[in-house]
């Protein structure tokens, strides 16, 4: 579905559009966390909002801007980059005299689940489970081994990802629609893990 469909007011999809090429601006180049990240968790965020009852909104407004700071983190600028985006999405809304300015910055703050910062809203949960979601499934897939390869990791080193952190996340979903979509995503990302593994070990 389009961004339309979602969000009906003229004024919202102005802001929203408006945020969107501010986003895209942080981002040199593609790759795990590049903006076709950010764009897939806009669009999950609208799904899952649409069937939590959230403010579309806010969240579009958080989905975007959650990982402005992202390639700062990557270039060791800084070293957390929900902090920093969360303070450029203020910066940004303030100016532009958005009156829920709170409701996105704790979104962008609680994002990330691995700093232990719970979120407390609806549209803050629907956040990290659309961030999280993002690492499940055949996306997770290549996500993990894109990374890998940016990085020099073996498949070996992949693999114990995958069992350390992202066969774990569908058991961190705060919302029942996120918690269904992680699960059939967990079950395509478990059987690859099994399948790669019996390769490697000469098994098929």
């Amino acid at each position: 579905m389009r961004l339309e469909d979602y969000i009906k007011s003229r004024e919202s999809l102005a802001l929203i559009r408006e945020a969107e090429n501010f986003a895209r601006g942080f981002f040199e180049r593609e790759g795990t966390h590049g903006f076709s990240h950010v764009k897939r968790v806009l669009n999950l965020c609208m799904h899952i909002g649409k069937q939590e009852g959230a403010d579309l909104e806010v969240l579009a407004l958080a989905a975007l801007l959650h990982d402005v700071a992202r390639p700062l983190e990557s270039r060791g600028i800084i070293e957390d980059h929900a902090r920093e985006g969360a303070r450029i999405a203020r910066e940004f809304l303030e100016k532009r005299g958005y009156p829920k300015v709170g409701e996105v910055v704790h979104a962008i703050e609680t994002h990330r689940f691995s700093k232990k910062k719970p979120p407390k809203t609806l549209e803050a949960k629907i956040l990290s489970d659309a961030d999280k979601l993002d690492a499940i499934g055949a996306i997770g897939v290549a996500r993990v081994f894109m990374y890998s390869g940016e990085h020099g990791r073996s498949m070996e080193y992949s693999l114990k990802h995958f069992e350390e952190k992202i066969l774990k996340l569908k058991d961190l979903m705060h919302t029942e629609t996120a918690r269904k979509m992680a699960l059939e995503r967990h079950r395509f990302t478990a059987k690859f893990v099994e399948r790669i593994r019996r390769e490697i070990e000469g098994e098929i």
